[in-house]
């Protein structure tokens, strides 16, 4: 595999790796399961926590009657000032765009998945769920080493999908 790096100053790859908190944040509701069952692992998510705080609070003042708009009110932000502005290098773009298509695949799945919960088992449920969780976050991790080391994280289906948005 043949790795496709960036010129992208130290600046450039922390700001890259930025965006990869949010589906990690999106991803936390299906991991609770998991997280009760092995309480150890919740250290780990510790240094979530400030981000955590502040997009509860984002989502949380548009909200209205249960309905809440802050997290796609969050996506567009991104998308509109982030992925579309051409004065911001296209590592960051790229990066920006491709963990947009991770929270919505988390949302794609959520959607699908929340009706048909109540009458699948379980457990059934539950380990779909820890998936969901374990692979969100083994993706985010994986974008944000490669970020960090200036690479272009290759994530089949959704880079090339993060290509086609970014110019």
């Amino acid at each position: 595999m043949s790795w496709r790096t960036s010129s992208a100053g130290p600046l450039d790859r922390l700001f890259a790796c930025l965006p990869y908190i949010l589906p990690m944040l999106e991803a936390l509701p299906f991991g609770m399961g998991l997280l009760r069952e092995f309480p150890m692992l919740q250290p780990l998510l510790l240094p979530l926590a400030p981000f955590a705080f502040a997009y509860s609070l984002v989502t949380g003042i548009f909200s209205f009657g249960g309905f809440g708009i802050g997290g796609f009110l969050v996506f567009l932000a991104l998308y509109f000032l982030v992925v579309r502005n051409e004065s911001i290098s296209h590592f960051i773009r790229f990066n920006t765009m491709q963990s947009i298509l991770i929270g919505i695949a988390l949302s794609l799945f959520a959607l699908v998945i929340s009706p048909i919960s109540e009458v699948l088992p379980p457990l059934f449920v539950q380990s779909l769920f820890t998936a969901l969780f374990l692979g969100a976050f083994i993706l985010c991790i994986y974008a944000i080493v490669q970020s960090a080391l200036g690479r272009y994280a290759e994530i089949p289906t959704i880079s090339d999908a993060a290509k086609m948005h970014v110019y």
